[in-house]
């Protein structure tokens, strides 16, 4: 099975439809797939329900999707750093499922081990917990979150090989792992394709049999979200 698409535009083709729901892998302006993410802008694809840790930032990342106004909702867990969306949010343009960060990866994480929901100690007692079934074990409270599904999950890898098989890069290695196992599809984004037994085994993130196609990647702009200096000490 051949698993390379020549370009992101292509790798879109038959998967990726007006209401889906879509896994956007990155952490900030790391891992993110930037490339897939300029091919739905393009799609012009629209009322997408977007999975992922941040909204991205104006101009960049997932914002590029929220100046078209081509999300619907965003299930994430921090949407600073993003003007437009504040104020789409403000002015009921789009709906806001906000998740504890490690609450939001374990959902993700559950949906792709094929668990439909878990018990959690976070939010208990909070507005997070409000319209949640809640128990009590061994005298805490629990609240109970439902695992998280996708029909596209687009993710970005430094390296993979033509079966799939992925390798994150430091802080890449994000939610990135967590949503390739948990799309219907898998697109894997890479910055280096190589051929199958070029990897070493021991060092692969993501196997390869969680993703549906590839695509190598190029320009990359590696921008820095906040950049905070100082002058030096005399």
């Amino acid at each position: 099975m051949n698993k390379i698409y020549s370009n992101s535009k292509e790798a879109l083709e038959g998967v990726a439809f007006d209401g889906m729901v879509l896994m956007c892998g990155g952490f900030g302006l790391c891992g993110i797939p930037e490339r897939m993410i300029d091919a739905l802008k393009e799609s012009k694809i629209k009322n997408i329900t977007a999975i992922s840790n941040n909204a991205g930032i104006d101009g960049e990342g997932l914002g590029l999707l929220l100046e078209t106004k081509q999300i619907s909702k965003m299930i994430s867990s921090y949407v600073g750093e993003n003007k437009i969306f504040a104020e789409q949010y403000l002015n009921g343009e789009i709906e806001l499922e906000f998740n504890p960060q490690g609450t939001l990866a374990e959902r993700i994480r559950a949906g792709g081990a094929g668990i439909p929901a878990f018990y959690t100690p976070t939010g208990a007692g909070t507005k997070i917990a409000e319209g949640k079934e809640a128990r009590q074990f061994e005298g805490r409270e629990y609240i109970m979150e439902k695992s998280l599904r996708a029909d596209l999950s687009l993710i970005k890898a430094w390296k993979g090989d033509s079966e799939g098989n992925l390798i994150y890069k430091k802080t890449a290695r994000n939610f990135n792992p967590l949503m390739a196992t948990a799309g219907k599809i898998t697109i894997a984004e890479v910055e280096h394709l190589v051929e199958p037994g070029k990897l070493d085994a021991d060092q692969i993130h993501t196997s390869g049999i969680f993703v549906q196609r590839i695509i190598k990647g190029s320009h990359y702009n590696k921008r820095i979200e906040n950049l905070t200096t100082r002058k030096a000490n005399d």
